[in-house]
This record gives structure tokens, C-alpha cells and sequence, in this order.
């Protein structure tokens, strides 16, 4: 490979790093042909990129880019396949899914969230990470769960006021 073409793919590469907010390194060596097409379509489908990388085009990428990703440059060894992502844990869910039928892909390392994981054990922690959508709605619940309980207090409350005020009326005549 000439040394334009790997600019060029550095040069992709460190965009593409600044284009998604996450990404996820992975070991997908060994897949045949018809399983890396199946994982590729379920990338597409949910609107994960997944590139085959040379290891030192990557470190050459990420020593580019803002940020501290030093930790992960130990796991870029043998095999790599970046998933880039704008959604934390939808990469984590379509591996674990993904190896109720295959041994593959690994997880390697992954930074999400301004957080660096290390090692295939992560992929639990992973999928349970929310999405700032699904955080916001939890917030949201939070908020309005007083709201609604004051509300609902002082529906009830008022229905057994004018019940205790229809009685004194009665009772007055």
C-alpha cells in the first residue's frame, strides 16, 4: 500500500471518529463470507458502520483525533473491526445477540460515553448503558411523578372536602 493511500485512509478514519460519538473495536476473524454478510446487514439495519481496519492505520487515526484513547491501543492486535455509532449501547445489544448463533465478533475495547472499555467481560456493562433519549425520558418520569401525585392528592382530597362540607350543610338544616 502507498503511503497516499494510507493518508487517505487515515484521513477517513479520523472523520469518521469525529462524525460518531462511539465506537466499538472488534475481533470478527473467521467469520465465513455469508455470517460477515449477515453482521454487516445488522450494522445497516441499525445504522452502525463497520470497517475492517489495519491496526496501525487506526492508532495513526486516533493519535489524530481529540482525545485520550492510549488505553486502547493494546487491544489493536490480530484482527480489528471498528463499529462506529451514534448510540451507546445499540453495538453492545447486536453482539450479544449476534453470538446466540456465533462465536463471533469479540469484543475487544470500546469508547463510549467518554469512557474506555477493555476486554469482551465489558459487554454486559455495555448494554446496559441508556441512551441520552432514554435518560431524558427517565428524568422526565422522575419530574412528573411529584406532579402527579400532588395532582391525584388534590383530586381526592377535594372530593372528600365537599363531602365532609355537604354533611355540615345537612347538618346545619
Amino acid at each position: 500500500m502507498r503511503r497516499e493511500e494510507k493518508s487517505t485512509i487515515i484521513d477517513s478514519l479520523a472523520e469518521n471518529l469525529k462524525e460518531y460519538s462511539h465506537f466499538y473495536l472488534t475481533d470478527t476473524a473467521q467469520l465465513n463470507a455469508a455470517d460477515t454478510s449477515d453482521l454487516r446487514r445488522k450494522c445497516f439495519e441499525n445504522d452502525i458502520k463497520l470497517v475492517v481496519v489495519k491496526n496501525t492505520l487506526l492508532k495513526r487515526a486516533l493519535d489524530q483525533t481529540e482525545g485520550n484513547f492510549e488505553e486502547l491501543y493494546q487491544v489493536l492486535k490480530g484482527t480489528t473491526s471498528i463499529m462506529f455509532t451514534n448510540s451507546g449501547n445499540v453495538p453492545a445489544k447486536l453482539i450479544k445477540e449476534f453470538r446466540r448463533e456465533h462465536s463471533k465478533p469479540v469484543l475487544k475495547g470500546a469508547y463510549v460515553q467518554e469512557s474506555i472499555y477493555i476486554g469482551d467481560d465489558m459487554l454486559d456493562a455495555l448494554v446496559s448503558i441508556k441512551t441520552k433519549e432514554e435518560l431524558i425520558g427517565d428524568i422526565i418520569m422522575l419530574l412528573q411523578s411529584p406532579a402527579k401525585n400532588v395532582i391525584s392528592a388534590l383530586q381526592s382530597g377535594g372530593n372528600k372536602l365537599h363531602g365532609v362540607l355537604e354533611t355540615l350543610a345537612k347538618k346545619e338544616n
